[in-house]
């Protein structure tokens, strides 16, 4: 299992989009415990509660930027001031939902946003780590649930996954036209494609976990749409380590040897259902009843979706360090100390949950 370095992030001038979002807050507080110089870039804080807010994150940030990315002149402001040796894009509309009830703006933001940050980079030169992070949900469907490749064809279906699709080939547009594919130095572009992602600190509509924590808390039953829907769930920190080791890799001397896609998801016997893991978080919560409403579905959606990780196991030296249960058992833990108030310190409680996963990963 790679191991984070620490020296190599203490000091580094990082540019983070999408900063107080679920994964860009987990993100920023590993980041700025190895040390790292962060400026985020964000339109706002996208729920209420919010992680991001909880864990008093703007604290830790050398610049706390608002703005959109579909703003090209914001983004290019923002990057000259943050100068960052490693940028890591995560603004987006993340949702499978909202992009069928806003598709204009789903695809304003994840394909128009992630063209002005490539262009901002592409006009700024200079050496640069950049990872665009994209979504599993990228590639055409699968019917037959086959673990998919980095190889296999783009092609999402409805407008979220499409746009997802789309920024992928932008980003292998400007690989080869503009960021000097296979040279050393200059800007090295790896896009990233993580599973469904878990952990303490997402409050989004219409995702399993969060909809739990509402429900439950409420003393309402957990409600399905899609019981049977097999997906890659993996803890939060899973990718996030591995994006993280990326950009370590895409700074050093071969970094050209990286600038690629990647999949980070969890190991195969840990794709499962839907209804496994509202039984597994209920569980863990202390209890709950859970219910199935189909006619709740929202459009649209892939009934079986698997990540082949071999790539980044391979090259990477990267592999899942939690299970499935172990993932869903500590979101639930970290949910229910948050809800009884048991842990009012969310920032250290986040902390503590890095701290075990690195332990973990060391062994």
């Amino acid at each position: 299992m790679s191991v984070l370095t620490n020296s190599f992030w203490n000091g580094r001038r990082v540019f983070v989009t999408g900063h107080t979002g679920f994964k860009g807050t987990w993100l920023c507080l590993w980041l700025h415990s190895l040390g790292a110089r962060i400026t985020g870039f964000s339109d706002l804080v996208p729920t209420s509660p919010s992680h991001f807010d909880l864990a008093k994150v703007s604290e830790l940030l050398v610049h706390d930027l608002r703005g959109d990315v579909r703003s090209a002149p914001k983004i290019q402001q923002a990057l000259d001031l943050a100068n960052p040796d490693v940028i890591f894009h995560m603004a987006a509309q993340p949702l499978v939902s909202l992009g069928y009830s806003d598709p204009v703006g789903t695809f304003e933001t994840n394909v128009n946003g992630t063209l002005n940050l490539l262009e901002a980079v592409r006009l700024r030169g200079g050496t640069v780590s950049l990872i665009v992070v994209t979504s599993d949900k990228c590639y055409a469907p699968c019917a037959s649930g086959t673990a998919l490749r980095e190889t296999d064809p783009m092609g999402g279906l409805d407008p979220y996954s499409s746009s997802k699709s789309l920024a992928e080939l932008l980003c292998t547009s400007y690989r080869h036209s503009y960021f000097q594919y296979g040279a050393a130095g200059g800007v090295q572009l790896a896009t990233v494609r993580a599973g469904n992602v878990i952990g303490g600190g997402d409050w989004a509509a219409n995702r399993l976990l969060p909809d739990a924590v509402r429900e439950l808390a409420a003393g309402q039953p957990l409600v399905l749409r899609n019981p049977a829907a097999v997906r890659p769930w993996q803890h939060v920190l899973e990718p996030l380590c591995g994006y993280m080791h990326l950009a370590e890799q895409l700074s050093g001397e071969r970094g050209s040897d990286y600038a690629d896609c990647w999949n980070f998801g969890p190991l195969p016997g840990d794709a499962v259902n839907v209804q496994q893991v509202a039984h597994w978080f209920t569980e863990a919560w202390g209890g709950g009843a859970v219910q199935v409403d189909t006619s709740r579905t929202i459009g649209h959606e892939t009934a079986l979706l698997r990540l082949a990780i071999d790539k980044a196991v391979s090259r990477l030296e990267w592999r899942p360090v939690w299970n499935v249960r172990e993932a869903v058992s500590r979101a639930a833990l970290w949910y229910r100390d948050w809800h009884t108030g048991i842990s009012c310190d969310v920032r250290s409680r986040s902390l503590s949950e890095i701290s075990d996963y690195s332990a973990a990963a060391c062994r």
